[in-house]
């Protein structure tokens, strides 16, 4: 097993919305794979949802209505690659100690 301080974030947050940790050496494991596999597709969600913004933000034509959905899912994109990018940092901290 993995050290406590080396225990990775996982891409989902528990029934209370407190974050979930991995404790384990086999980084090929089934949760290990899950894991991967989620921020995978929260790192791609997010470039279609930049994608999409980026045309209703070039569509002078569009309404601010079209605004707050947008908004919302960015909003929750933004959260999730963060929650990815701390959880690859903390893992690249530890793969790879400073010298």
């Amino acid at each position: 097993m993995m050290p406590q301080n080396e225990l990775r974030l996982l891409p989902w947050s528990g029934p209370d919305g407190k974050p979930c940790y991995l404790s384990t050496d086999d980084t090929s494991g089934f949760m290990s794979r899950l894991a991967d596999n989620i921020e995978a597709v929260q790192l791609g969600t997010a470039v279609e949802l930049l994608e999409h913004a980026l045309e209703v933000l070039g569509d002078q034509d569009a309404y601010p209505d079209d605004l707050r959905p947008l908004l919302t899912e960015l909003t929750r994109a933004l959260g999730d690659v963060l929650r990815v990018a701390t959880s690859r940092g903390h893992l690249l901290a530890v793969v790879e100690p400073h010298a």
